[in-house]
């Protein structure tokens, strides 16, 4: 939590219950969450639910609502991209700052293992196991943030992965198959990444890190020009207020 407290059992359960709710698109964005009937749905008490409602505010995924409690965000298409990019130069620094700083060998052994499990989710005829990708994928970008032993970049990292569009692996999951040239450029972008961390090229580290990013945005913007296929299969798309693009 913001203050430092380890959330109770029943927080924990009303927070990962209610945010698969909002990215499941079960509440549309503006909608108003209230702490009495979401009680009786879940069956926990207000106070649990009042700290789980406060987690995902601080999350990005709620606002407070200026009457009192909290509704459910829309996200503006530009702010979407933004964050992204930002993600980029937090992942920028962090390559940096590792790279700068050394990597202790058992620390790039565990990279080197990571990278390796990648690259079995490429089956030989071009196929792609979207599945064990994202789980991999996202173990790398958690690595990564770690690697430059700074506890700041660590965590607000982890504050912005946690929106519903930051995070490396948002799109994996669907599986849609013209995306998959994408994940081959990601793929090799990570080898790089840490091939310019364990070369102790820090500008390299993190300029290839930020074109990873970039490379996210560029499919995310693909993605909310009219691609239905993604939109059905990631309902949280219905929170992005898709208005132009740049």
């Amino acid at each position: 939590m913001a203050d430092g407290t380890k959330p109770t059992t029943h927080t924990m359960r009303a927070i990962v219950e209610l945010r698969r709710r909002i990215l499941n698109g079960a509440y549309a964005g503006g909608t108003r969450l209230f702490e009495v009937s979401l009680g009786e749905e879940l069956a926990i008490s207000r106070t649990p639910i009042r700290a789980a409602l406060s987690r995902l505010a601080e999350e990005g995924l709620l606002e407070r609502f200026r009457g009192g409690g909290f509704v459910v965000r829309s996200f503006a298409y530009e702010d979407v991209l933004d964050t992204i990019e930002l993600r980029g130069v937090l992942e920028g620094t962090a390559a940096r700052l590792a790279a700068e700083r050394g990597v202790p060998p058992a620390k790039m052994t565990a990279m080197a293992e990571i990278l390796r499990a990648l690259d079995g989710a490429f089956g030989t005829g071009g196929e792609v196991d979207f599945e064990a990708y994202s789980e991999h994928n996202s173990r790398f970008h958690d690595a990564l943030a770690s690697l430059a032993g700074s506890a700041t970049v660590a965590r607000e990292l982890a504050r912005l992965k946690s929106l519903p569009f930051a995070s490396p692996s948002a799109f994996l999951t669907t599986g849609v198959a013209a995306y998959r040239h994408s994940l081959t450029t990601a793929q090799a972008e990570h080898h790089a990444i840490v091939v310019a961390i364990g070369a102790r090229e820090g500008t390299r580290a993190e300029a290839l890190a930020r074109e990873h990013a970039r490379t996210a945005r560029e499919d995310m913007k693909r993605i909310l020009s009219g691609d239905q296929s993604f939109a059905d299969a990631m309902p949280a798309l219905a929170l992005v207020a898709a208005d132009g693009t740049r």
